[in-house]
């Protein structure tokens, strides 16, 4: 495989990794300039040059994958004679390389939960962002526009037809971004429950009205669920000075307070 394909099916399992490019050769080196691997925490795919070049920048990056805060890319320099410092491993080609490191993390992940006007509008704004986006609804009529709507998508996308979509919920990635808003407020409240019962993901919103979010308390209270646990989901989701009730504007307004904690 292609150090291409490797990442495609990286980030299509969601797996963190580091690019290893070999920018520039000077003299003797075992891989030309351009040779690329990629690293992850258990694995790694392709090769620049093996011994301590190789070994060493493998080390790096898995530091980088451990390190939340390493996301710049950064350059190490290696000299390949008998007279420098090494720790893996002597190589003695007689010139220098320099790798460039690029950390590939995995991008966001955001379920929108229901595919109405506003979940539609929704999806269209979202799927201009490079994240992973999952769109269910448990009408199927519901998916059938989606495909106009995230036309020319940067996203990937993942629309579902679920009867119970509790059961996505349970198989979302750690720290998606969740979104409620649903035809049946039944359907809600079981999503809520099921959010709740995760404890690992990035935010909850749902759409809904002050009465509506009083009763859902209420509900989720009788169910065991602690008022710091309910207290996460936001309801209703969206700017609060934002106003109007058109779908485009509510979904403008939720995508709008969404999206800086995919930056974060």
């Amino acid at each position: 495989m292609s150090w291409i394909s490797d990442a495609a099916m990286l980030r299509e399992r969601r797996i963190p990794s580091v690019l290893v490019t070999l920018i520039a050769r000077r003299g003797h080196a075992p891989r030309e300039a351009g040779a690329k691997m990629l690293v992850t925490a258990s694995s790694t795919y392709g090769s620049v040059g093996g011994g301590n070049l190789e070994s060493v920048a493998v080390d790096r990056a898995r530091e980088m994958l451990a390190s939340a805060t390493s996301t710049t890319p950064e350059t190490l320099d290696f000299a390949l004679n008998d007279k420098v410092p090494y720790e893996k491993g002597r190589q003695c080609c007689g010139g220098e390389v320099t790798v460039l490191l690029e950390p590939l993390p995995v991008p966001p992940a955001v379920a929108v939960f229901g595919c109405g006007h506003v979940g539609t509008e929704l999806a269209r704004i979202l799927s201009r962002q490079d994240i992973d986006l999952w769109l269910c609804d448990s009408r199927p009529e519901q998916l059938t526009e989606l495909p106009d709507a995230v036309s020319g998508a940067a996203a990937t996308v993942h629309p579902v037809h679920a009867m119970i979509p509790e059961q996505v919920m349970d198989g979302l990635p750690a720290g998606t971004h969740v979104l409620i808003m649903t035809h049946d407020h039944a359907e809600d409240l079981h999503l809520c429950e099921a959010a709740l019962r995760r404890n690992d993901l990035g935010s909850v919103g749902m759409i809904g009205s002050a009465a509506k979010w009083a009763r859902f308390r209420a509900k989720l209270s009788d169910a065991g669920f602690t008022d710091a646990a309910i207290t996460s989901i936001q309801c209703p989701v969206g700017l609060p000075g934002l106003g109007g009730s058109y779908p485009a504007t509510i979904a403008v307004s939720v995508a709008a307070e969404l999206l800086p904690r995919l930056t974060a």
